[in-house]
């Protein structure tokens, strides 16, 4: 497996993470909007998660088909704080904030290695990573 397929993969499965959690806190939260939110973030995280296996897929290698055990362990976290606390939605937004941290800064690494296909590769997708992570910072400061 190259180096650019190694990284690529480690991308979806960090991202396949998130989209999890956020599959997970829409079934959890009563709120109508932040399930919508939360359905929303989830597609486009699919959306990326797609982008980045068809890059695996051009290469003639497999692209991965799971996550992280730091994703597991950070929403079974996230399910804890909000049994106790008094606001779900507000625990759940603060943890998904920090998925994001941790899907952007993933992102950011691989943009800076010295592979240029890498780079050109996620170039297209780093707006909406962008996008998605700031969507929920100003959630989370909004609170």
């Amino acid at each position: 497996m190259s180096n650019k397929t190694s990284e690529l993969n480690e991308l979806i499965e960090i991202t396949r993470d998130g989209k999890r959690f956020y599959d997970h806190a829409r079934d959890e939260v009563k709120d109508a909007q932040l399930k919508a939110l939360f359905t929303d973030m989830a597609h486009a995280k699919t959306e990326v998660i797609a982008a980045l296996e068809g890059k695996v897929a051009a290469n003639h290698e497999q692209p991965a088909s799971g996550g992280t055990m730091t994703g597991k362990i950070r929403q079974v976290y996230a399910d804890t704080r909000a049994a106790l606390s008094s606001d779900e939605g507000a625990t759940y937004i603060a943890q998904l904030e920090e998925a994001e941290d941790r899907i952007l800064h993933a992102f950011e690494d691989a943009m800076a290695s010295n592979e240029p296909d890498l780079r050109t590769d996620l170039a297209t997708q780093m707006p909406k990573v962008r996008a998605c992570h700031d969507r929920m910072r100003d959630l989370k400061k909004a609170q």
